[in-house]
């Protein structure tokens, strides 16, 4: 086992819970909560003032806001440095004086944006040493989503940078206004699986270890990590793949809907936030040198990085047999790790998948190949140069 994947098996995965005001993530959490695959979680809630957790779950409250739940999780609180609290819930684990947690869950506050807490389990170091980032799951209002979206472009970025979908209050929601929301989310971010739920309930392995490694077995699970069979072959295709989980017919012709995938404004929301987001999977053929990919995520960083709202790549990089997977979440990347093999029958292309705002594929496409050309006329002048 190699030690990037070894360090990755001790962290402790983080789940991020967002969703929008009223979305259901307090219900989710109730729920989710009393289910034996959920003992020893630490939850962690922002603002906890607009939280309504269930009071049979709370058993006793000390001085800091830490809330002891009898599921064997713990519960606290953050209206200041999320650093500060990750650091200090591990800290108090390694001493014994909290349940060893071997997972966390921490809710953002429906307003917010998702970005500055993915950054900031990126790129602390003390809490990278300790955390890994399992996934970011989303719930989207059956009821109110479309006009959420409509509204609120925080809420249009929670989708988009989503591991999971979760669509709730389907059982009171208006069937064709309900198929409308999916397709739109489908278009938003066709990566992410989604589930329609009703009442909170949902079986937590659906959207626990959503993550590169997988604790089944043991290693990386890229295939499930990437899903970019989920971006091929446009709409059909990638419906087909992507959204398996609620198998209601897509015989019935959604034309309308290619448009925005293509940017198209929809013509009774002309300001619609979708329009603006675009993703999609980029396959790369040939091995590329390290310092010159590098040098293209630093240039579509330097102009773009608020717009590029999540990347997820397996590189084939010269120099080494082993896979490099890369994480970016807008100007922010994670550091590169090294697989210990390709997965099983993989055909050793680079594969990124971007999730962008107001940024071409075309665009992305264009960056790169700017580089890959200037690195192939650099290594042809240095052959030039070379005495005969």
């Amino acid at each position: 086992m190699s030690d990037t994947q070894n360090a990755a098996e001790q962290r402790i995965p983080v789940t991020v819970l967002t969703g929008f005001l009223g979305s259901g993530k307090t219900t989710l959490l109730n729920k989710l909560l009393r289910r034996p695959e959920l003992a020893d979680t630490a939850v962690i809630i922002n603002e906890f003032g607009e939280i309504g957790l269930d009071h049979l779950l709370v058993e006793k409250s000390d001085d800091e806001g830490m809330v002891t739940l009898n599921s064997g999780c713990l519960c606290c609180t953050v209206r200041g440095d999320l650093v500060r609290t990750m650091s200090e819930l591990f800290l108090k684990r390694a001493k014994g004086e909290v349940t060893p947690f071997k997972r966390m869950v921490v809710e953002t506050t429906g307003l917010a944006d998702p970005a500055p807490i993915l950054h900031t389990l990126m790129t602390d170091p003390l809490l990278a040493s300790r955390y890994r980032l399992d996934g970011v799951v989303t719930t989207v209002d059956g009821v109110n989503g479309a006009s959420t979206l409509d509204n609120h472009e925080e809420a249009v970025k929670q989708a988009a940078v989503a591991d999971r979908l979760l669509l709730t209050k389907t059982d009171i929601a208006d069937a064709p206004k309900l198929e409308e929301l999916k397709h739109r989310l489908y278009h938003l971010n066709p990566g992410a699986p989604f589930h329609s739920i009703a009442d909170g309930d949902i079986n937590p392995n659906e959207i626990l270890n959503a993550g590169l490694y997988n604790p089944e077995t043991k290693s990386a699970d890229v295939k499930r990590w990437l899903h970019e069979e989920a971006y091929e072959g446009g709409h059909d295709h990638g419906h087909g793949h992507g959204h398996h989980h609620h198998g209601h017919d897509h015989g019935h012709d959604h034309g309308h809907d290619h448009g925005h995938a293509h940017g198209e404004q929809d013509p009774h929301n002309p300001n619609r936030h979708d329009d603006r987001i675009k993703a999609f999977c980029m396959t790369f053929d040939e091995p590329m040198s390290w310092s010159t990919v590098a040098a293209a995520f630093d240039a579509l960083v330097t102009y773009r990085g608020p717009d590029l709202l999540r990347m997820k790549g397996i590189l084939n990089v010269k120099d080494t047999d082993k896979p490099v997977v890369i994480h970016g979440v807008q100007h922010v990347f994670h550091p590169p790790a090294t697989l210990d093999a390709w997965p099983e029958g993989d055909d050793r292309k680079s594969r990124v998948v971007f999730i962008t705002r107001d940024i071409a594929e075309s665009t992305i496409r264009k960056v790169f190949a700017s580089f890959f050309d200037a690195e192939k006329k650099g290594w042809n002048q240095d052959e030039a140069a070379k005495p005969q």
